[in-house]
């Protein structure tokens, strides 16, 4: 898998363009003067190429040109929007709030009439601006936390469904050449984000455009993370970091976070000795949560052919459900966008891909879109030094809250 597609939970949107890229063409009829260009970042998974240059050339009101694009592509697609050479129709994460309120990208709203309450709302929320919808979101990846059944059998223990309970099990399943836990090689800053204050019952930003966690509940909850440190019950200088769930499957640890998309490996060398969960509730009004992304795909303002463009994202990603299935599943592993689509996929019917869908659905949150990459930062940073170095996370948040504030503050001037 592509390096982009595994970071889309933690990933933001810069600036600048890297130049160089593959294109493909799918060729399907039209009218003179009727041709799209489409861009996607680039996928590792085989045969996804193939599948997106197949739906472009089964479209007939307009010749789509599909371009894979190698590199940061968050960066590229930010560039390209500002000139008159980008895309028509792009795959995005996001779009960001400055696209949106600079008029860099189209109002999607009447493509998902009739539909707009099938689609995963974790994943439609931050692609939505005072009730616009500006992205049409493509699949749903999440994360999860795997487990080895036999290993918490051996030494007694249960899943843990609680932040408590998660650090002890770390430190008991912790022996010889085995650590309980293994949260990426950062020892988790980078890949948790705001997962635990999620879990701890708070969020990022409230609904009315407020710091989100500037509560005690979230110095308690982020201070109980230095404990598997402490503990030394983390996995750290893995041969390969967490998206990867070679640490996991080598026995390298007992519990491991990782994707959605490592699951059927998993289950091919663990067979049934694995389970999933979601990251542990954490006090008495936390709650399990887990981190969901999704690519969508956006229609530059700059198009040249703004309606024959919204009409193929409507024909691709809203329509054709045949399509959206086909994307989701036969070359990854992924949840369909649509709710009603992720029920009945059969993948996804049974065992721990029928828990992740229902994780995803009943505990899923993704960033929302006035977290900016100032924010991020912001947080990411106290975070790690939280979590590696044990400093207090009172200070650190309070030194948070007013940087996130402020970035709050000037994105709603703007608005």
């Amino acid at each position: 898998m592509a390096i982009r597609r595994r970071e889309l939970l933690a990933a933001g949107a810069g600036a600048g363009l890297l130049v160089g890229c593959g294109s493909n063409t799918g060729r399907g009829g039209g009218g003179p003067g009727a041709s799209l260009k489409q861009w996607y970042h680039q996928y590792g998974e085989p045969g996804t190429q193939q599948a997106v240059q197949r739906y472009a050339a089964a479209f007939k009101k307009a010749h789509v040109t599909v371009e894979w694009r190698p590199g940061n592509y968050d960066q590229q697609t930010a560039a390209a929007l500002l000139t008159d050479s980008g895309p028509d129709v792009f795959e995005v994460n996001g779009p960001t709030l400055d696209q949106i309120q600079g008029g860099q990208v189209l109002d999607l709203t009447d493509l998902v009439d009739g539909v707009r309450d099938d689609f995963n709302p974790s994943v439609l929320g931050p692609k939505t601006y005072r009730g616009r919808v500006y992205g049409i979101p493509q699949v749903v990846d999440t994360q999860l936390l795997y487990y080895r059944k036999s290993l918490l059998e051996k030494a007694g223990l249960e899943p843990p469904t609680t932040l408590d309970a998660l650090v002890d099990a770390a430190r008991e399943l912790t022996g010889g050449k085995v650590k309980g836990l293994f949260l990426g090689n950062d020892g988790g800053a980078g890949v948790l984000g705001g997962t635990p204050l999620y879990a701890a019952g708070l969020e990022l930003v409230t609904q009315d455009g407020e710091v989100g966690f500037d509560d005690p509940a979230a110095a308690r909850t982020l201070g109980k993370l230095h404990r598997f440190h402490t503990d030394e019950s983390l996995l750290l200088g893995a041969p390969s970091d967490w998206s990867d769930p070679s640490a996991f499957l080598q026995g390298l640890t007992a519990m491991q976070w990782s994707g959605l998309w490592a699951l059927p490996q998993v289950r091919r060398e663990l067979g049934d000795d694995f389970g999933v969960l979601p990251f542990p509730a954490d006090g008495g009004g936390g709650r399990p949560t887990v981190p969901v992304g999704a690519y969508g795909a956006a229609v530059s303002a700059r198009s040249r052919h703004k309606e024959v463009a919204k009409e193929y994202v409507k024909w691709l990603w809203v329509d054709h459900t045949d399509f959206q299935q086909d994307f989701a599943l036969s070359y990854g592993f992924h949840i369909p966008a649509r709710v009603s689509l992720a029920e009945k996929a059969g993948r996804l019917r049974q065992g721990p891909a029928a828990d992740a869908v229902r994780f995803a659905t009943d505990h899923g949150y993704a960033q929302p879109l006035l977290w900016t990459p100032a924010s991020q930062t912001a947080y990411q940073d106290a975070l790690s030094r939280i979590i590696r170095n044990g400093a207090s996370p009172e200070r650190e948040l309070r030194a948070v809250v007013r940087k996130v504030s402020a970035e709050l503050d000037r994105v709603k001037k703007s608005s």
